[in-house]
């Protein structure tokens, strides 16, 4: 995955578990798209401490996705959501029943996950 894209999803899921002083600057890495320079100037803090502070939040929000695996539980039923859609479409049709229980057995999958 993209770096800036799985910073976005770790920020997503987890991001309120940094402080107020953290997500700014990570929202502002991040999100804003701001250089360390410009960032640093922002919170009156050296290049190297910004730099410092969003390795410090990744690495932070990766442990928790470590732990909890919200994301890749969130991406799986996604892709499934997204196999669903597939067969519904090719059921309509075809109203083959051998789509509607793979339909059954991919939905069933995602409510065990969750």
């Amino acid at each position: 995955m993209e770096e800036k894209i799985e910073q976005a999803y770790l920020y997503d899921f987890y991001g309120e578990l940094l402080n107020e002083h953290q997500r700014r600057i990570y929202e502002d890495f991040v999100f804003n798209d701001l250089s360390l320079g410009e960032i640093a100037n922002e919170e009156g803090i050296s290049r190297q401490g910004v730099h410092d502070m969003i390795k410090r939040c990744t690495k932070s929000l990766e442990g928790y996705e470590e732990k909890l695996h919200l994301i890749a539980k969130f991406q799986s039923a996604k892709q499934k959501v997204a196999q669903i859609d597939a067969l519904a479409k090719e059921f309509h049709s075809s109203h083959n029943e051998a789509i509607m229980e793979e339909i059954g057995q991919i939905s069933n999958q995602i409510l065990e996950e969750l």
